[in-house]
């Protein structure tokens, strides 16, 4: 192939998930109301936290940068509203750019999140007289900002390799957003090394955590049933169950598309889990920790006895 035809493109165009315009219409409905929930419930839950001192643990500090991902999705959603209503598709290469690095960095920063929860967790169970001691300010701000860290130093070096593939004529991006397998698909040049690249960076920044999350879960389940009291394996099973739920469905979803770049799944289904992923986790992050955990339950009824005695006073 001729130098002259790997030409950068000015912009591409997403595919979405439908031509039809009722279908994109209805999507349109659902998913700006699904967003507009996701955005308030985790900005009640980082106010919770911020306005109830019994919140002021480890356990929901991580919480909170967890609420903060909620980034993941504005890195993408708006844009896919737009699209819904818009004749042309298109998105500039400098969007694209940086949508699919906010998007991979946001996304690794909830993984090693995860596995520093899990941590928090292990040490909750199974060490809980020096639980104060071991997960103290300091440790949890390093634990906090490794993971920023961590997660973006691994976007910014996948999409400096991704971009600088050459695309030729290809434009057409059948995906919802600048997804990296999707962009990886349009270069007109061997990708083996960027496919490489992308299992070797699933495996630092995904599966390593994942096994960490493992680890962790088999300590605290060994520790739970070593317990003699029902009510006290109750309680402490309890502490763990909103974490293993996100984390189940977070990892299981993310190992699925991206841990087997070849033989991953359709591009359909790669569509759906993005769906899944940007919009249905942030969503239910604040659902799954608000109702399993009753400090949360406690702070939001606390929250809103101090708003309806607000309220009262300035009715009278």
């Amino acid at each position: 192939m001729e130098i002259d035809n790997q030409t950068w493109v000015r912009e591409f165009i997403l595919l979405g998930l439908s031509s039809d315009w009722y279908t994109q219409v209805s999507l349109f409905s659902l998913f700006l109301v699904t967003y507009l929930m996701t955005v308030l419930g985790n900005c009640l839950i980082v106010l919770l936290i911020g306005l109830d001192s019994r919140l002021h643990t480890p356990m929901y500090f991580f919480l909170t940068n967890l609420s903060l991902d909620v980034s993941y999705a504005t890195s993408i959603v708006p844009q896919l509203l737009a699209h819904f209503l818009a004749e042309h598709k298109a998105i500039p290469f400098a969007s694209c750019a940086a949508q699919l690095f906010f998007s991979l960095a946001l996304g690794g920063i909830e993984f090693v999140l995860l596995a520093v929860m899990a941590y928090d967790r292990y040490v909750a169970v199974c060490d809980p007289l020096r639980y104060s001691a071991i997960m103290h300010g300091a440790l949890c701000a390093r634990l906090a900002i490794t993971s920023w860290v961590s997660g973006s130093i691994n976007s910014l070096v996948q999409t400096a390799i991704t971009f600088q593939l050459p695309m030729c004529t290809n434009k057409f991006i059948d995906h919802i957003s600048c997804e990296l397998l999707a962009v990886v698909r349009l270069a007109c040049v061997d990708t083996s090394s960027n496919e490489a690249t992308i299992m070797v960076s699933s495996i630092v920044l995904l599966m390593t955590p994942f096994c960490l999350v493992l680890l962790s879960y088999i300590q605290i389940i060994s520790t739970i049933l070593k317990i003699q009291s029902r009510e006290g394996r109750k309680k402490a099973f309890h502490t763990c169950a909103s974490h293993l739920t996100v984390v189940s469905l977070c990892y299981g979803t993310t190992i699925f598309t991206y841990i087997q770049p070849h033989s991953g799944p359709s591009v359909l289904k790669e569509k759906l889990i993005s769906v899944f992923y940007a919009i249905v986790m942030p969503l239910l992050n604040p659902m799954i920790y608000s109702l399993r955990n009753k400090e949360v339950k406690g702070a939001w009824h606390k929250l809103l006895e101090k708003f309806s005695g607000i309220t009262s006073k300035l009715a009278t």
